[in-house]
């Protein structure tokens, strides 16, 4: 069994703790801050109607999307691969609006709120800019699960592209259908052009802004094209802890809710204004169990008035 601090945290305990392990740069987000805005449009596929109800997934609409890299640290280097990659996007109308909130791995870092601050708080660097890494590998030796993101992100090549790299959403979302019919899903963003990857070497000849550029000469192009994903859920999967993925979830039935065009770069501030917001989702799509998902509710409104 894991060891869990024994104090409760808070959401506003967990952004401070985001902010002290980047170093507290002023007014950027606490995590993935650093980032490119984008717009685009949303089609859905004729089979999106079988698995949710809601009009943000079954109507076509434009899309508010951000492209971003983790950590809370803006002058992160794109070239980084201890780091996620981020893919948050905006759906539907004012009336039925969802956000959805996705990375380029499969499991969140943490099962518990308690587990989160601690795991951040061992990681807070000291007087000389480092953390402790004593402090560090105990708590991960107590808490195991802690270590399945990094530990995805490690065994794979450093994405070659925002555009052609798949991010998941961590979280089992309830959907429900016009029959009023709910079931579990997974979203899963595929880029439609296949995976883009670099090898070491390939990633020494990059700049540190890589990712910004080559997104930007993809637009120009026209081509960055993503597809949403519902992986369907079976009995007995694990929808209350976000560091496990579902037992064969590589190779689960999965319907295409619809189709994502980004058509142009948008000026960062119609994305930096406000916040792709997790708990914003039209009727058709609930609102997950787990608890990492209950108290984003909160930390993204913290988060945004900070940097404000």
């Amino acid at each position: 069994m894991s060891e869990l601090p024994t104090p409760a945290a808070t959401p506003a305990a967990v952004v401070d703790a985001l902010k002290a392990v980047a170093g507290n740069p002023p007014k950027v987000r606490a995590s993935f801050a650093k980032g490119r805005c984008v717009r685009g449009t949303y089609a859905p596929s004729d089979r999106a109607a079988e698995i949710t109800r809601s009009l943000s997934f079954t109507k076509p609409s434009r899309v508010l999307a951000r492209f971003s890299v983790g950590g809370g640290n803006p002058g992160m280097t794109d070239t980084n691969n201890l780091v996620l990659r981020g893919f948050s996007f905006r759906l539907g109308d004012d009336a039925h609006r969802s956000d959805i909130l996705t990375e380029t791995a499969p499991v969140h870092f943490a099962r518990t709120l308690d587990q989160m601050l601690a795991f951040l708080e061992a990681r807070i660097p000291g007087a000389d800019g480092k953390p402790d890494i004593k402090k560090v590998r105990a708590f991960s030796a107590a808490n195991p699960e802690t270590l399945n993101q990094a530990n995805y992100v490690a065994a794979r090549r450093l994405p070659g592209s925002f555009a052609g790299t798949t991010y998941w959403g961590v979280h089992s979302f309830p959907a429900t259908n016009a029959k009023d019919e709910t079931r579990f899903i997974k979203f899963k963003v595929s880029p439609v052009g296949g995976d883009v990857t670099l090898s070491e070497d390939e990633a020494r000849a990059k700049s540190a802004d890589f990712l910004h550029d080559d997104l930007a000469r993809r637009i120009a192009a026209g081509d960055v094209r993503f597809n949403v994903l519902a992986l369907l859920d079976r009995p007995g999967d694990p929808t209350m802890d976000v560091t496990l993925r579902w037992p064969d979830e590589d190779n689960r039935e999965q319907v295409r809710l619809g189709t994502i065009v980004i058509t142009r770069l948008e000026a960062n501030a119609a994305c930096d204004g406000s916040i792709f917001n997790p708990v914003n989702l039209a009727d058709g799509i609930g609102h997950p169990p787990d608890e990492i998902f209950a108290a984003r509710r909160t930390a993204y409104t913290i988060s945004l008035a900070k940097r404000r």
